[in-house]
């Protein structure tokens, strides 16, 4: 099994629809985004995806009652922390940092994914730590995705 991670896409449509087609590529079973989707047209080309997404809003997203609409058919988002599993591996997803590295060093949950920073952090601990960079690719020049292998727990970076 695979989970694929996206973060701060920042309505960078082109990005999002490469990050699609690399997800259904790589055939990942649930894709999770840890927020800053911005406007709810960049969520569409999300519905591609051959499996469901879970994301939480990131601190750009403003009309998050139409994002949250738009969620109804992919997946689900939720406000500031989202749980979720894949098989018996468990997941928090959040946007900030600050509250994804205390929650990583719990090992209450086997991953722990974050954004906001826009930079790329892979940290294996009590829990899997991942920001998989910007999706967006807007404040670094590079765009960027991440797939974990369910089975080792180890994050792989996918520049697009």
């Amino acid at each position: 099994m695979k989970l694929g991670v996206m973060s701060d896409s920042h309505d960078n449509v082109p990005n999002v629809i490469r990050a699609v087609e690399a997800f259904n590529d790589i055939g990942v079973d649930l894709v999770v985004h840890a927020g800053d989707f911005i406007a709810p047209f960049a969520i569409d080309p999300l519905a591609d995806l051959s499996c469901s997404v879970v994301g939480v809003f990131g601190n750009n997203d403003g009309e998050r009652v139409v994002l949250a609409k738009k969620f109804e058919q992919i997946g689900e988002v939720h406000p500031n922390l989202a749980s979720t599993s894949l098989g018996d591996v468990t997941i928090a997803v959040m946007h900030y940092p600050e509250l994804a590295i205390p929650i990583s060093k719990s090992g209450e949950f086997d991953i722990v994914v974050y954004g906001h920073t826009h930079k790329i952090d892979i940290q294996k601990d009590k829990s899997l730590l991942l920001n998989p960079g910007e999706t967006g690719g807007w404040t670094t020049g590079k765009a960027t995705i991440a797939v974990v292998d369910i089975e080792t727990l180890e994050a792989t970076i996918h520049e697009m």
